[in-house]
Formats: C-alpha cells, sequence, structure tokens
C-alpha cells in the first residue's frame, strides 16, 4: 500500500464511498493522513456506574427501556435506562428521535456525557455513544473528523486501522540531530497516533511532535529572513545627545523608563550598519508615537529621509498632526509631507517632486509611499504603523544609491502575548512599552444589558449636553437577519431620528470611500459630530481627546484585545473615559466579558484572549493568514522557546533546506504570506 494510492483500494471503501471521500477532497492514502481529527472522544477513564459523582463521566453497559416523548415545551425527548455489574442509571437525549431506533440493546456501548440534576433526578445528559466492540479494536479514545452529511467519522476511523502500512512510508522532515537531541516521535509515528492513538499519552507526544514542527516552521522563516538581513547593510546613524535632550526638554511631561529604555534600544540599532528590524508593542496612551518621532529626528539630523507608514489614510493624516505638533519648535516642523489617496493629482505631483528632491524630509502615507512612482532621495529609516511585516523585497525598493537598506520601525498599539510575538515574528527584535505615563486615567467598564439601553442613552446625552463626544460601535456595516446583530446602518438611523434626534449623529464605516471617511473623521475631531456610530474602523490610532464614552454593541462577538482598543479611543482628554459593554442579549454576559471591567492591562487581557479564543481574536492577527497552526499551542512557552533554540542551531550549523524538500516548501509557505522574501 504506497501514500499515492487510491483510497477505492483501502479495504471497506469501495466505489460509493470513495465517492463519499472524493466530495471532501479525500482521493488518495496522503489525503487521508493529512485530513486530521478535529477533537477525540475519550472513553479511556472508565468508571463504575454505582461510583459516578456529577460531571462529565463515561460508563461502559448495555441500554433498556427506550422511550421517546414531548416534554411540555415541546422538546423531543428519548429517554433510557443504561446499566451494568454495580448499577444503573437514567439516561436522556433532546431533540434526537433517531436514537430510539438507533440502539442495539444487545450490544454493549460506551457511553460519554454530562451527569447532572435535572427535573428532580440525577440523569446523563445527551451523551455521545460508541459501540464496545468498535473501542475494543482501536484503543478507547476516539478521534472525531470534520464531517459532512456523507462522511462519518465511523468511516475515517476504518480507514486510519486498515492502512497502517503506509505510516511507515511517510518522509522524515526534521533532521535527525533535532529529532535525537528532543526525543520526539518520527513524524510517520505521530501522524500514526494522531489517527489511531493508542492511549492519552501516546496521544499527547504525537501531537509534541507535529506541534513543534509547526512551529518549527514558523521560527526557522523567520531566522532565514534575519539572516539574508544581516548580510545587506544600512546607514549608520550616528547619536547625537544634544538633538535627543533638546527635543525631551520641549515635551510637556515626562518619559517613562520604558520609554527610555526603547528609544536608547533604537538609538543602537541604527548606529549600526545592521538593518535594525525592531516591533515595538505599546497598550494605548504607552507614547510609541513620540518613540517614533525620537527615532525620526535622529535619522533627519543624520541626512537621512524618514517615510512614516500607516494603513489607513485617517491615521497617516493623525500621524502626519502629531508629528507637526511634538516637532513645531525644531526646524524640521516645514519638511514634513503628507501622501495619501485623496489628494488631488496636482497636490500628489508636489508631493512627490518634495520627496525626490530631498526637501520634504519626513514622508508620511499610507503604502502609496513605497510604489514605484514615488522617487525616494535617501531613506534611512522606515517607520511602520499596525503592519508587522516589511522585508527585503520592499525595502530594496527603498535601497539608497550607495546600496543600503533602511532601518525598519514597527509599531503595535495591540499588546501581543510574548508566546505569540515569539512565534509570529522570529524576524524582529520584540520591545515592550508596558508603563504608562504619569496621569493617564483608567477608562471606567461597565456591562450594560440591552433591555437597560434606555437609560444608557440618557446618560450619554448628558455627557454630550456637557460638551463631550460619544462612538457607538457595531460588528457588522448591514443587517443581517440571520446573524442578529446590531449593524452600524440600521443603529444610525434608529438613533438619529429617535433617542438623538436633537444630536449630531455621523456613521463611518469600512464600506465608505477614503473622502467620505476622511470628512466624517475631520467633523467628528471638530466637534461638529456629536455621537458617532462606527465599525471597527476606529480601532486603531484614532485620536479625539474630546470623546469620552465608548458603547460595544453585540460586544460577546469581539475579542477583550479588540475591545480593549476601541475604549482606548475615550478619556485621551482632560475627562475620565467611560466604556459600555451592551450584549445581544441578556444570556450574553459571559466571564470573559467581565474580565474587561476590573483588568485594565492589555497585555493580560492579550493572553486571557489567546488562552480562551486562540489567536485570531487579537487585532492584526486574523488578516495575517500566518496562523493556519493546526495543532500547536501557542500558550505553550516551552514548546514556542525550544522551537526558536532549534531554529536558531538550525542556521548555525549551516544547514541546507535543499535536504528537507517538505521543509523547504513550508518554509517558501510561511516567507510568501509574511512578506519575508
Amino acid at each position: 500500500m504506497k501514500l499515492s494510492d487510491s483510497l477505492q483500494m483501502v479495504k471497506g471503501v469501495g466505489p460509493k464511498n470513495a465517492l463519499v471521500l472524493a466530495g471532501a477532497g479525500l482521493h488518495t492514502i496522503e489525503d487521508f493522513i493529512d485530513y486530521w481529527p478535529r477533537r477525540y472522544d475519550d472513553y479511556s477513564n472508565l468508571l463504575p456506574i454505582a461510583s459516578v459523582r456529577p460531571g462529565l463521566v463515561t460508563v461502559r453497559g448495555k441500554f433498556s427501556n427506550i422511550r421517546a416523548k414531548h416534554s411540555r415545551r415541546g422538546l423531543h425527548l428519548t429517554e433510557a435506562l443504561l446499566s451494568d455489574d454495580t448499577a444503573t442509571m437514567k439516561v436522556i437525549w433532546f431533540n434526537q428521535p433517531y436514537r430510539a431506533k438507533s440502539i442495539n440493546l444487545k450490544a454493549e456501548y460506551f457511553v460519554s456525557g454530562e451527569f447532572v440534576f435535572r427535573s428532580g433526578s440525577l440523569s446523563l445528559s445527551n451523551p455521545k455513544l460508541e459501540l464496545a466492540d468498535d473501542i475494543k479494536q482501536g484503543g478507547r479514545i476516539v478521534p472525531i473528523y470534520r464531517e459532512t452529511k456523507l462522511l462519518s467519522s465511523k468511516l475515517l476511523n476504518k480507514i486510519a486501522k486498515a492502512i497502517g502500512e503506509a505510516f511507515l512510508q511517510i518522509p522524515e522532515t526534521l533532521p535527525g540531530w533535532v529529532i535525537e537531541e528532543l526525543g520526539l516521535a518520527s513524524r510517520g509515528a505521530a501522524l500514526q497516533q494522531l489517527h489511531v492513538p493508542n492511549d492519552g499519552e501516546s496521544l499527547a507526544t504525537a501531537k509534541h511532535r507535529l506541534g513543534f514542527e509547526e512551529v518549527f516552521q514558523m521560527q526557522l522563516a523567520g531566522q532565514i529572513a534575519r539572516l539574508e538581513l544581516a548580510k545587506e547593510s544600512s546607514p549608520a546613524i550616528a547619536f547625537d545627545d544634544d538633538v535627543a535632550k533638546r527635543f525631551v526638554a520641549h515635551l510637556p511631561y515626562k518619559l517613562t523608563d520604558d520609554q527610555r529604555k526603547t528609544v536608547w534600544q533604537i538609538y543602537k540599532d541604527m548606529n549600526s550598519t545592521v538593518p535594525m528590524n525592531r516591533l515595538v508593542e505599546g497598550d494605548v496612551g504607552s507614547g510609541k508615537t513620540v518613540v517614533a518621532v525620537m527615532a525620526s529626528i535622529m535619522a533627519v539630523e543624520a541626512g537621512t529621509q524618514v517615510l512614516f507608514m500607516a494603513p489607513t489614510e485617517i491615521l497617516a493624516r493623525q500621524h502626519a498632526d502629531s508629528l507637526a505638533k511634538l516637532l513645531d519648535h525644531t526646524e524640521w516642523a516645514s519638511s514634513i509631507g503628507l501622501l495619501v489617496g485623496s489628494l488631488s493629482a496636482k497636490q500628489k505631483s508636489a508631493l512627490h517632486a518634495r520627496i525626490a528632491s530631498g526637501e520634504c524630509r519626513i514622508a508620511v502615507g499610507t503604502n502609496a509611499l513605497i510604489q514605484d512612482k514615488v522617487a525616494t532621495k535617501n531613506v534611512g529609516l522606515v517607520v511602520i504603523d499596525e503592519q508587522h511585516r516589511f522585508g527585503v523585497e520592499q525595502r530594496t525598493k527603498l535601497r539608497t544609491k550607495a546600496g543600503l537598506f533602511p532601518h525598519v520601525l514597527c509599531m503595535t498599539a495591540t499588546p501581543i502575548p510574548r508566546t505569540l510575538a515569539l512565534t509570529l515574528y522570529g524576524e524582529l527584535d520584540v520591545t515592550q512599552l508596558k508603563s504608562m505615563p504619569k496621569g493617564r486615567t483608567p477608562i471606567e467598564t461597565e456591562i450594560i444589558l440591552p433591555t437597560a439601553r434606555a437609560g444608557l442613552y440618557k446618560d450619554i446625552d448628558e455627557r454630550l449636553a456637557e460638551g463631550r463626544q460619544a462612538f457607538i460601535v457595531c460588528p457588522i456595516i448591514e443587517e443581517n437577519v440571520e446573524l442578529g446583530l446590531t449593524s452600524a446602518e440600521e443603529l444610525y438611523k434608529k438613533l438619529s431620528t429617535g433617542p438623538f434626534k436633537h444630536r449630531n449623529v455621523g456613521l463611518l464605516h469600512g464600506g465608505m470611500k477614503a473622502d467620505q471617511k476622511d470628512d466624517v473623521m475631520s467633523r467628528f475631531k471638530s466637534g461638529e459630530i456629536e455621537l458617532l456610530v462606527a465599525t471597527t474602523v476606529i480601532e486603531v490610532g484614532v485620536d479625539v481627546p474630546n470623546a469620552t464614552v465608548m458603547v460595544v454593541e453585540s460586544a460577546e462577538r469581539f475579542g477583550l484585545a479588540q475591545i480593549h482598543q476601541l475604549r482606548g479611543r475615550v478619556g485621551r482628554g482632560e475627562h475620565a473615559g467611560f466604556c459600555y459593554l451592551v450584549p445581544s442579549d441578556d444570556m450574553g454576559v459571559s466571564k470573559r466579558l467581565r474580565v474587561l471591567t476590573h483588568v485594565m492591562d492589555g497585555f493580560r487581557l492579550s493572553e486571557i484572549d489567546l488562552e480562551l479564543r486562540g489567536p485570531g481574536a487579537i487585532y492584526g492577527m486574523r488578516q495575517s493568514g500566518a496562523l493556519d497552526l493546526r495543532i500547536a499551542e501557542l500558550t505553550d512557552e516551552k514548546l514556542i522557546a525550544t522551537a526558536k533554540k532549534m531554529a536558531e542551531e538550525f542556521v548555525k550549523r549551516g544547514e541546507k533546506l535543499l535536504n528537507y524538500p517538505v521543509l523547504a516548501e513550508r518554509i517558501d509557505y510561511f516567507r510568501s504570506i509574511s512578506k519575508l522574501n
């Protein structure tokens, strides 16, 4: 039996099942092996029925007295008795009418579910069943696959048991010295245990091996990018103590210890001919912009240009305003230029000329700044906000006449857990700004039930009457009956014609044209718009000091880190900020949402989000494509540290990827989606 053989050749499959498998994209044995179980039902920890206590349990026995009925509320109930040598227990299924006919009263079953007290008695509720004979043949841990109407886990489990010898043909992807040093299972053995686990320990060993491989691949992609970048040269930007001191003396506040340490690290990076590649993570209000400006003035003083890139036009305009204010006492204030899509052709042409001549020393804009038609003079530093990757290909576009690469400083307002940062950004040096400037008032966060909206709107109106402003954020733009979520457009109509018809209400979402969005934000910043209904387009970077209220509709649909970003949009001025979380219904108040009412540390919230919801909940990861990890747990700090160490050792040993074709293919994939080529 070969990996390339058709699944139809496997005993028990046949033409009919082969068609069903083909419908799921499974044609060959190799296809099947790559179709991993999504979870497991564990029947290994058996209890005698007499010893069962409330909670999740697994028992073994025979059924009797099966009957079907309807409850007063219209639910279909299937009830039965399950017995072993020690006792009998009641079993109940809700809305599963097929159960009564599908159970063989003569057969023994492994039954797994929750033993609970309901309607005055204890019963095993909605349990899963497996025939004891099936379990005996393949261990008591049963893989559950992604199923379709016709494709069942039962068929897939049969195939897994029938192709045992094929697992021996799976090529190894890791170097032998890595496997030996870490005591890892072979890839073939790990995949066999993934599909046909002997026991819990064997399954854990298999998952560890495959999880390590996933993280190792990502780490190695980062290490190779580092190695390639280190071969290039950048302009060494000398540190000028007087320039730094003059700038700091004009600040209306003191730098935090974290800011000082980070700036000093950046200055050391830029003073080297090795290209800087640093990511600065900072919680909302931690002062990342000042750090970036201090890096920029040193680059400008050294005679090089600075490109300051942002993901949106709104954020680019805001950065240009911030730079102008922070540099208004310097000769460089007049050399700032803003290049965005809404400029007229004439304005763009004039700015292109200023950038090309070097008159514009700090060019702020979106990624339009690195388009071919923009000729730069001598770029020494690129600052990128909320776009954490800038690979060799992009730097090559900005290579100076002397053939030098620019230094790159990335920034993110989203605190990322260290484990995730190490995995995602192996090619970057990561610095965290954790301390907050003095005087920053914590945002008061409260959960408001949907039934209490009237009172909430009254409170908001009172704050608007005092001259303050407010945001209301919705998860979707247009109404969607199936999702049952509050949409920005619908809420805007209701509020502007209802409780806030006497106020100036604005609407902002990602589906609007750039000039429309700019117009709305400009009117909100000026105070003309008092209440802004928006989607998460305002999540990062929007700075309106007069805004003090943030309402998040359908709050349970957002990640903790994302809500933390949203509430960071208020309370940025002299007045205290308030954040109100409104779930979709009264049942939507979860422990996860309650965490936001007492945890204000963005780094801690992102760790909780990672544990509860996975990396997709953290802003910026959803669209990256890099996090298609199938088995590795990104909360496993030990695994990630080991993978990083092995990836560094791989590079240090001068290993050639050509010797590991499967590994090379995965590295190319990660580098292509991460823009590291």
